[in-house]
């Protein structure tokens, strides 16, 4: 009986010591985020920046027509929905969409319909609203992509066509695999008849494109390759202008620089150039037309991207969110528009911006999956 008691008291003080590491590690965190230092960001007077959700490793985003916004990960296995159910511009609740998957980077809506794409596999959460807080009901669209993770994760989105466009990125640093044509390309496909086509080529990495209003034209990022140099080669913003387009990787790099290793036998001239050259190794992943009318009227259709930052230079670049003018012949002008999540003193970043989407309101949020927030940014001066 003496045993049965202790092992039960052994057992309470077990629990109550769960618990009160779990409620410290969630106020630390909690702290933590309220904590972080927004008062560094800089941006264009009158604009300013806060805090809109708290999401781990918070990646790509999709918003509902009702505002729920959905938001996919890159090193966790889950997808979240958050709300903001007062109007208050700050999340209020938010929800475990689904866990166990792989790498589960990009989400995308259709029809009331949610769309996960894991390293290979797209799924699709049905009514996905009317079942916030339910058991998801998870059905496979398509499983035929690559397994590679390297550079596996996706950004998926819904073009004017209807139809999901897929990137599948190249599974290496720099490499020839010419065993599946879907390697280092962005491909497009009918989720109610899965077959994916490729829509461009040559495309090394990736997790971010939009769609020109005015034009119809897919334009999209991509990263640079490693390893040769710090300043070389650019990371790049393309345009596709037809289906099948080539864009160098890995033969040539910037429009202009061949590979060492791939580019002999081969002519810069024979692929498309980027219409916008960042620096090397910046990562630019998520972009953005600005669709609101919120910003002054030069932000109109301008186009936003998130530079996540680099990893494998002298001295770091990137952390930061661009703002970039364009015309019908390409990008024409290029200036940062949110920065100092990088203390280029100390070499220490804080935050890395990866997805930009624009709000009904005209304001904008960019998440940040290292400070593991999503921050909402908004033009007070009107």
């Amino acid at each position: 009986m003496k045993t049965k008691v202790f092992v039960f008291l052994v057992a309470i003080a077990l629990l109550a010591i769960a618990g009160f590491s779990l409620t410290y590690w969630q106020q630390s965190k909690a702290k933590a985020v309220s904590a972080l230092p927004l008062e560094q960001i800089k941006l264009p007077p009158g604009f300013k920046i806060a805090i809109y959700a708290r999401v781990p490793n918070a990646r790509s985003m999709v918003l509902s027509e009702s505002g729920t916004l959905f938001v996919g990960n890159r090193s966790e296995d889950k997808v979240y929905a958050v709300q903001d159910t007062d109007g208050d511009n700050v999340a209020d609740k938010t929800y475990v969409i689904d866990k166990g998957l792989k790498m589960p980077n990009g989400v995308a809506l259709k029809n009331g319909d949610l769309y996960v794409a894991t390293v290979s596999t797209i799924y699709r959460y049905p009514d996905i609203e009317a079942n916030l807080g339910h058991p998801p009901t998870r059905q496979v669209v398509f499983d035929g992509y690559p397994t590679d993770t390297h550079h596996g994760w996706k950004y998926i989105a819904f073009g004017p066509d209807g139809l999901l466009y897929v990137p599948v990125g190249a599974p290496c640093n720099i490499c020839l695999r010419e065993d599946n044509e879907l390697y280092a390309s962005i491909t497009r496909l009918d989720v109610a008849d899965p077959k994916p086509e490729v829509v461009a080529r040559g495309v090394r990495n990736t997790v971010g494109f939009d769609w020109d209003p005015h034009t119809g034209k897919l334009w999209f990022t991509d990263n640079g390759r490693d390893m040769m140099g710090d300043d070389i080669p650019p990371c790049e913003l393309n345009v596709l202008n037809a289906a099948g387009q080539h864009y160098g990787y890995p033969f040539c790099h910037g429009g202009e620089i061949p590979d060492p290793e791939f580019g002999a036998g081969t002519s810069c001239s024979d692929y498309v150039p980027p219409v916008w050259k960042f620096g090397a190794h910046v990562a630019p992943l998520g972009m953005n037309f600005y669709r609101g009318g919120m910003f002054p009227q030069e932000y109109d259709n301008k186009i936003f991207v998130a530079q996540h930052g680099s990893w494998n230079r002298s001295r770091k670049v990137g952390y930061r969110v661009m703002a970039i003018d364009h015309d019908a012949h390409g990008a024409t002008k290029a200036v940062p528009f949110a920065y100092g999540w990088l203390d280029d003193a100390t070499q220490k970043a804080w935050g890395r911006p990866v997805d930009v989407i624009t709000m009904p309101d005209g304001a904008i949020l960019v998440s940040d999956d290292y400070a593991d927030v999503i921050y909402r940014i908004s033009y007070e001066n009107r």
